[in-house]
């Protein structure tokens, strides 16, 4: 009983671990709608003079790898707030591994098709420390979720990051765009970090690493799909424009040629289109092209011959 109590007296003289100045969070998120079904952030937290510098890394697994190939993007955000306000004033240091373990195990052996794991790492003394809290599904879309008490505090944390960095993960369409812009990616110390595994660690038992999704990203992209005249005689028109790739047709990787017939009008215009073969879902296109063509006044009368092929390029043989 001395020895204990001698230990207890021990314990409350020493004194408490100061809060961090700085931390990192590593974000797994994952929907059950997809590919890709994951996606990694990392959130780097650091003072900046009064306030606070954010700096967050998003790596996206290959969904399609025609059309969404693997992705690494960047973005950074100045605020006025220091990196104790961020934390609302309390300091992970001091929050215990038993509540967090608890709130861990609050959904053992229940469904869980959407959510986010996410670890923070920071430097507590002389040690570093890994916090882990999960966020359910339920706690994001759930009117009254009852969210345990450091997961709240860690989705509020969150919240404030994402307002300052822009739109996250969650706020992306679920199926490619055509012609979206490809994600920034600027260089820094973080995105080094990244590259040569050091946040792999915060994102344990998550399918993907991030460090090798990284590599992922540099490889080149895929060609893109392609439409060239095949052929066209006895005469060429003045001006040879060609249909766009239908949306849909890229969407089911349709390729092809599509073959036609028209009359030149006397004022070299197009009369008597006609479909001679093709893919349904590439006819249409061809038709409202090649119907505005115009061909040389000395054409006129003469029937036309010709087809326009697609090319997907990507993952089909020719």
């Amino acid at each position: 009983m001395l020895v204990a109590a001698s230990v207890l007296a021990a314990e409350k003289r020493k004194p408490p671990v100061p809060a961090p100045g700085s931390f990192v969070l590593g974000r797994h998120t994952f929907i059950d709608m997809g590919p890709p079904f994951d996606f990694y952030e990392v959130l780097s937290v650091r003072p900046n003079g009064a306030g606070s510098w954010v700096e967050r890394i998003i790596v996206t697994p290959p969904g399609d790898p025609c059309t969404r190939p693997a992705t690494v993007e960047t973005a950074t955000a100045s605020l006025s707030v220091p990196v104790s306000g961020l934390l609302g004033g309390r300091n992970p240091c001091s929050i215990s591994g038993k509540a967090l373990q608890k709130e861990l195990k609050r959904c053992k052996g229940c469904l869980v098709f959407s959510g986010a794991d996410v670890t923070m790492s920071v430097q507590c003394g002389d040690q570093d420390r890994l916090l882990r809290m999960d966020i359910l599904d339920r706690d994001i879309f759930d009117p009254a979720p009852n969210t345990p008490e450091h997961t709240s505090w860690t989705m509020a944390l969150l919240a404030r990051l994402d307002q300052a960095l822009g739109p996250g993960v969650l706020d992306r369409p679920i199926f490619g765009v055509e012609g979206q812009s490809v994600p920034t990616q600027a260089q820094s110390a973080a995105l080094a970090d990244l590259r040569r595994g050091a946040f792999d660690v915060l994102f344990t038992g998550a399918p993907d690493k991030p460090s090798e999704l990284y590599l992922k990203a540099q490889e080149p992209p895929p060609p893109p799909p392609t439409v060239e005249l095949g052929r066209i005689s006895p005469v060429r028109p003045l001006a040879e424009t060609l249909p766009k790739y239908p949306p849909i047709a890229r969407a089911t990787r349709t390729s092809g040629l599509v073959s036609f017939a028209l009359d030149v009008a006397p004022d070299g215009a197009v009369r008597n289109f006609r479909l001679v073969s093709g893919h349904p879902l590439l006819r249409s296109v061809v038709e409202a092209e090649v119907t505005k063509w115009k061909f040389p006044t000395d054409a006129a009368g003469q029937t036309v011959e010709g087809a326009i092929e697609f090319s997907y390029n990507c993952g089909l043989k020719r």
